[in-house]
């Protein structure tokens, strides 16, 4: 369910592109124009008047919003104009490279990725940046998150809503043996179940293994784990688990206590307003008694908020 919500009137790609080419005009930026006609146009929109764009100005729309925007909007639009793919390639360079590193940022969307959609990652990300994902997560993670991201990168998972039960079953055991042993935690099991069984397996997993032994899965990777590693684990449970109240938890903690993540802020609501932004919203009221619009509103400012509440489909 998108929150997504198209013009009253439609405008033509044309039009449009002559609009925010006037935007660009003069002194400064007309950047109230720009959010207005951006913010509501879908994928395909967006591609036409960025089409429309070159053949009537022989110009590049998008180094052009680069060139007239500034601070979050500016990040918040050029993210908004990307492909889906694009964005997470994009995202996923600069939380590893950088001025500032940013590991969960990157933990969270390879984690929240199916295979296909991190082979289209992959297949984007070296010839738009010269190279390898797998280098940059080797040159910027340690240890036992590396291991555990390189993992799950490189293996092909299965989708589908089959599982099998005595795999399940065994996967249990295998997690409740680490629990018991007084040598530590053996990382290579929970890497190999993490990062080659389904969702629906590992939501079969998390029941059985409550039901098998009384303890939550999730206050056992608590327990038994740690730091970035411990946060992948999790990641990768309360997503298949249930990927809206994984987004509405990432939300809060983005706009929780003094400032604001405004780069966790930005990809969040940009990845997911043309997909469940609107369960995500719902999600959100639910677990935290406060609209999701009225955080945004409180958390941000000028055109950056009008443009964040137009893809919340909000006029607050």
């Amino acid at each position: 369910m998108s929150t997504f919500t198209k013009p009253s009137m439609q405008k033509s790609s044309r039009d449009d592109a002559e609009q925010l080419n006037r935007a660009f005009k003069g002194l400064g930026c007309d950047a109230a124009v720009v959010v207005n006609i951006l913010a509501l146009r879908n994928a395909s929109q967006r591609d036409s008047i960025q089409q429309e764009y070159e053949t009537l100005f022989s110009d590049d729309l998008k180094k052009q919003l680069a060139h007239e925007l500034h601070g979050h909007l500016k990040k918040a639009v050029l993210l908004w104009m990307k492909s889906p793919i694009e964005r997470d390639a994009t995202t996923l360079r600069q939380a590893l490279t950088g001025p500032i590193i940013d590991v969960k940022a990157a933990t969270e969307i390879i984690c929240t990725r199916t295979s296909s959609q991190i082979r289209q990652i992959k297949q984007v990300y070296t010839p738009t940046f010269g190279t390898r994902l797998e280098y940059d997560i080797g040159c910027h993670t340690s240890d036992d998150h590396k291991k555990l991201l390189l993992a799950f990168i490189a293996i092909t998972r299965y989708d589908g809503p089959e599982i099998d039960s005595v795999l399940v079953e065994d996967d249990a055991k295998a997690i409740n043996k680490i629990g018991v042993k007084k040598s530590g935690m053996d990382e290579s099991t929970f890497i190999q179940i993490f990062t080659e069984r389904s969702s629906a397996h590992l939501i079969a997993l998390a029941s059985v293994y409550h039901k098998m032994f009384g303890k939550e899965l999730r206050k056992t990777i608590k327990r038994e784990a740690s730091g970035n590693f411990k946060y992948a684990l999790l990641t990768i449970l309360q997503y298949a688990v249930d990927p809206t109240k994984h987004y509405a938890t990432v939300l809060r903690r983005a706009t929780k206590g003094l400032g604001t993540d405004d780069s966790t802020l930005i990809r969040i609501l940009v990845t997911r307003a043309e997909i469940d932004l609107q369960k995500i919203e719902e999600e959100f009221l639910k677990k935290y008694k406060r609209p999701l619009p009225e955080v945004v509103h409180s958390e941000t400012s000028g055109h950056y908020r009008a443009f964040l509440l137009s893809l919340l489909g909000s006029t607050y």
